[in-house]
């Protein structure tokens, strides 16, 4: 190829990979980048949204509904930090992300210059990898070890810091090569066929065996190769918020949620099992609960592709290292075909006390203010299990997690580990344009909505038909249950007084309506549902309704309180 820019050069390096979505913000020190994407809108959209940290959450719902490796990009600087939250984000959750910031002029790096921050040192923590580049001749071959990195594995977000004179360097003879090996890098562990053997015998020898899954089933595209190894095994299995949709809802051996506001049944057992199967997941402490008390009593296996994640927080007994869709399909030909039916007893009967006290008073209420889990409901009745639910983060995302029906992989979209308030609307964007057959709605709390409001400007410049659900109690329902139940009920900063969330959706031309009566609400959501376009509903929700199991911080998961 002829010589060119730069900053042609990082356009034709994202058109090689695939490419063809950039959610971002344009600034001094990334303007060369977007003048030549000006030239290039056919073979790349660009979605300009209202601030840079919507750009990474708008990636990361992108790269969980389509699968490929969202793309963000923002100027130094100010423009630069903002990415910082979704970067951090995308990290703890495992998402692939690539980002593009600007930076000052190679002369000028180390002198306060105008927008310089030093983004490299800022983004190190939070990144599986990153790079200053400040010649044109490194954005070929540092862009292909970028996506390569962000993708391979266990996949993450990774940063490209690019000085603005090496956007306007010219490249002799661009060529571009993608790259499948780093050194020094091992995306994947070797298996050790030993631990395939010995995970194998402690399965079939167990009497209380017990599946936890998070989300390196999705990642890992293991769906099929986990559900044929549950059928076979015959154990019951429960799921992280972010390993929620892997297999169906009602699939028999589904026996609910692990964690703070999980199910009862498998949050009960988890200390009385013989045997704790973990795949795909890495023992965070919202599952765990006090380590000191955790599945003491059992013997433990873990499928993990990262070995850091071996041993870090659980001793395990038999570490199975290695991409889980290989490793169960190892595994498989290898265990008893058995059905734990008496053991799978013992979940549904707990499960049931959880029905009765906590379950049937609020998903099937009839009398007082709307509670979350009938919003829930009527969003199940109307899709049939079918479309992507994105929530933010607080009680409307245990209540959505818990409650929602879900038939297809790759339809629970939250912000998991890190706990970012403000995740949802631009993610539930960037999941519709990832993903533009399936229904997308978001389930936000009013506090949530209110720290990325402003990406309502992204959705309607955009068109994307994004359903927007905000559960409004007019109060940070998850820190104000604490403030209930902990601190004697000194609710300190909790409660808000709202905008007319209505109207501010029809001020940027947003369909958009209201209910606080029961009667109205499911008609309410099947208008919702029905409108082409975008559209928020606001829900008048009961003011102080807590969400039930829980488990106090620091107790064990045995511990768990329906009330």
């Amino acid at each position: 190829m002829k010589n060119i820019s730069g900053a042609e050069a990082v356009i034709r390096s994202l058109i090689s990979e695939g490419v063809d979505v950039l959610f971002g913000y344009p600034g001094g020190a990334i303007m060369p980048v977007y003048d030549e994407l000006y030239k290039f809108e056919k073979e790349i959209n660009h979605i300009l949204v209202r601030h840079e940290q919507g750009a990474t959450h708008a990636a990361q719902g992108y790269a969980r509904s389509s699968g490929k490796v969202g793309v963000a990009i923002a100027t130094s600087g100010p423009g630069a930090t903002n990415l910082v939250t979704g970067i951090a984000d995308a990290q703890i959750d495992s998402t692939p992300m690539v980002c593009i910031t600007g930076q000052v002029a190679t002369y000028l790096l180390g002198s306060d210059a105008f927008q310089e921050t030093d983004i490299i040192g800022i983004s190190t923590p939070v990144t599986k990898w990153n790079y200053q580049i400040t010649k044109a001749s490194e954005i070929a071959e540092i862009f292909a070890k970028a996506f390569f990195i962000a993708k391979s594995g266990r996949p993450g977000p990774v940063l490209i810091d690019i000085t603005k004179d090496a956007q306007f360097e010219m490249v002799d003879n661009f060529k571009y090569k993608k790259c499948n090996k780093v050194r020094s890098y091992i995306s994947i562990p070797e298996t050790d066929s030993k631990s395939i053997s010995d995970a194998a015998a402690l399965i079939n020898k167990s009497k209380k065996p017990f599946i936890v899954w998070g989300q390196g089933v999705i990642l890992g595209n293991a769906e099929k190769e986990f559900t044929e190894f549950i059928d076979k095994s015959g154990i019951p299995s429960a799921w992280t918020i972010l390993g929620l949709s892997a297999i169906p809802t009602d699939h028999p051996l589904n026996v609910g949620m692990l964690g703070m506001h999980g199910n009862y049944g498998p949050n009960k057992l988890t200390n009385e099992c013989d045997l704790l199967i973990a795949i795909g997941m890495r023992f965070d402490d919202r599952v765990t609960g006090d380590l000191k008390t955790y599945a003491r009593q059992a013997k433990i296996i873990h499928f993990e592709i990262d070995p850091a994640e071996i041993n870090k927080n659980v001793k395990v007994d038999v570490p199975v290292l290695g991409d889980v869709k290989k490793t169960l399909k190892k595994i498989l030909p290898k265990i008893i075909k058995k059905n734990h039916s008496s053991w799978i007893e013992k979940f549904r009967e707990l499960n049931k006390i959880e029905f009765k006290k906590v379950i049937d008073t609020e998903y099937n209420k009839t009398s007082g203010g709307l509670s979350m889990a009938e919003v829930i409901k009527s969003i199940n009745q109307n899709t049939n299990g079918e479309s992507i639910l994105v929530t933010d983060v607080g009680q409307h995302q245990m209540v959505a997690c818990r409650y929602t029906k879900f038939n297809k992989s790759k339809s629970n979209i939250t912000s998991g580990g890190l706990g970012t308030m403000g995740f949802a609307l631009p993610a539930a964007l960037g999941a519709k344009i990832g993903d533009q057959k399936r229904e997308v709605i978001a389930v936000i709390g009013d506090g949530g909505f209110q720290m990325t409001i402003q990406e309502l400007g992204t959705i309607f410049q955009t068109k994307a038909a994004v359903k927007i659900i905000i559960l409004n109690n007019n109060f940070l329902g998850m820190v104000r249950q604490w403030q209930q139940l902990f601190f004697e009920k000194r609710y300190a900063s909790t409660e808000m007084i709202n905008p007319d969330f209505v109207a501010i959706a029809k001020g940027y031309f947003i369909e958009s309506s209201k209910v606080s009566i029961r009667e109205n609400l499911n008609k309410e959501i099947i208008k919702m549902l029905n409108h082409d376009g975008p559209y928020l509903l606001e829900v008048i929700i009961e003011k102080e309704e807590n969400v039930f199991p829980m488990i106090p911080t620091g107790s064990s998961v045995a511990d768990i309180r329906l009330e």
